[in-house]
């Protein structure tokens, strides 16, 4: 079982997970995160709430019908509609947001083929959908299943050629799995080809579950597995042959930009054939890639990024309906950058990863 994502906002929503509802300890800790939220500085906020409303949401989440009767996220999610997804874009001045997938549903791996073709063939058309009945105001990062490669090559020409996606939306890891295993490799020849934009959301794989009493998985393993499933496109060698996709990570890369340079130290004398996979080394892998904001736009947070990155690689994200907008605003109003570098994450640098943004 797959245990879905908490509210990042301040650990508020822990005890969420695609099984089960909030115990009274989670729905306590979200409400005094709100409230807490609630008591930032008035000027803090309304320094974002007083520019013109064209902000992009890079890491937006929705929910089909199908996903809901698996029952994931709880009160959070049960009661989205794509309404309340334009409202809360309305209230907070984001013209549009690239829709994706939080993560694997919990009974992924219990569906048959044909279900699962039909599970995520369902919600990519409802995605698309909402992008056809509100122009401009959704994108969209089509699901693939990945554990049926061919299921998922079919997906990946009928999201494109038909439904045209805007990227594609993937886990960083399926039942302790990930992307550079061998047998992802045609899923990801197939992106590269058409040089598409891959965006990751992490999840906690089954052997990390509850690995650390009292703290919850979002805490501490979600981030850790944006690491890994990075690690593992780099030291298979995955990367030399996938030159042509834009990898988006989740959360600022999780724990990528604190130890990226650990990385690029400790693998030189643990790797033997590393100039052989990473000919530039990984601090050049990494610099690469492209970063999402979404519960990460602190002051910590974005100082690492920043030092690790150029600020046009990084992206407004939000990672709603688990964070809120505002929430993501302010994170990023404290974290000591330029009002135009605010500009550039929050509107600009979408604009450049995903071209049809402009018009």
């Amino acid at each position: 079982m797959t245990r879905f994502f908490a509210s990042d906002a301040a650990a508020a929503c822990n005890d969420i997970c695609a099984c089960h509802g909030p115990s009274r300890r989670g729905f306590l800790r979200a409400s005094a995160a709100t409230t807490a939220a609630s008591l930032l500085p008035a000027r803090v906020f309304a320094q974002g709430a007083a520019a013109p409303a064209n902000r992009i949401d890079t890491h937006h989440h929705f929910y089909p019908p199908e996903v809901k009767k698996l029952g994931m996220g709880g009160f959070l999610t049960d009661k989205w509609t794509p309404d309340v997804s334009l409202e809360e874009m309305d209230k907070n001045g984001v013209k549009t947001s690239i829709l994706s997938m939080a993560s694997v549903p919990m009974d992924w791996f219990k569906m048959s083929q044909e279900e699962s073709r039909k599970f995520v063939r369902g919600i990519n058309e409802y995605g698309a959908k909402m992008v056809a009945d509100k122009p401009g105001r959704f994108g969209l990062f089509a699901y693939l299943s990945m554990v049926d490669v061919e299921g998922s090559l079919r997906e990946i020409e009928h999201a494109f050629d038909t439904l045209k996606a805007d990227g594609i939306g993937i886990a960083t890891g399926y039942n302790n799995i990930f992307p550079g295993d061998a047998k992802f490799a045609p899923i990801f020849a197939e992106l590269n080809r058409r040089k598409a934009t891959v965006y990751f959301h992490p999840t906690t794989q089954t052997c990390c579950l509850g690995i650390v009493p009292q703290a919850g998985d979002s805490w501490a393993e979600v981030p850790n597995d944006t690491t890994r499933a990075a690690l593992s496109l780099m030291f298979t060698g995955s990367l030399l042959k996938l030159r042509d996709i834009k990898f988006l990570w989740s959360h600022g890369g999780g724990t990528i930009p604190m130890i990226a340079e650990r990385i690029d130290w400790l693998s030189k004398g643990q790797v033997r054939n590393r100039d052989e996979l990473l000919p530039e080394g990984p601090l050049a892998e990494f610099k690469r890639f492209y970063y999402d904001t979404a519960n990460a736009g602190y002051p910590g947070s974005m100082a690492a990024l920043l030092k690790l990155v150029d600020p046009s690689h990084i992206m407004f994200g939000t990672d709603y309906p688990y964070v809120t907008t505002d929430w993501n605003m302010k994170a990023l109003r404290r974290a000591g950058i330029s009002d135009d570098m605010i500009r550039a994450i929050e509107t600009e640098n979408a604009r450049a990863l995903v071209p049809r943004l402009k018009a």
